[in-house]
């Protein structure tokens, strides 16, 4: 786990999306493709450090927020900016395809 990705809970979702560009991936530990997503985002979290954040909630844990950002699948990822909901990538990407939609962003 990189030292980079913030873990959300419901309660600091709010406060840490509400400044700048962050991507939240929704996830649970027993989803495979979720897993398979983590590592990249530890990679885009120390590559894009002081553009955009990367986050991640556990929707088992915290489905308040999932709920509200109708989450279906997982991994789903949302990039906020400001508080608001820019965009969203639903399954497991690759490196590329996630780092130019949150480049696409800044």
């Amino acid at each position: 786990m990189s030292e980079h990705v913030k873990h959300l809970t419901d309660a600091d979702f709010p406060t840490a999306t509400a400044q700048g560009t962050t991507l939240v991936d929704f996830w649970a530990p027993w989803c495979g493709p979720c897993r398979m997503v983590a590592p990249i985002l530890d990679e885009l979290a120390a590559e894009l450090k002081g553009q955009a954040s990367i986050a991640k909630i556990n929707v088992d844990e915290h489905g308040e927020v999932a709920s509200k950002f109708g989450i279906q699948s997982i991994p789903t990822l949302i990039l906020m900016k400001d508080g608001k909901p820019v965009g969203k990538l639903v399954g497991a990407q690759g490196k590329t395809q996630i780092k130019a939609f949150v480049t696409a962003a800044l």
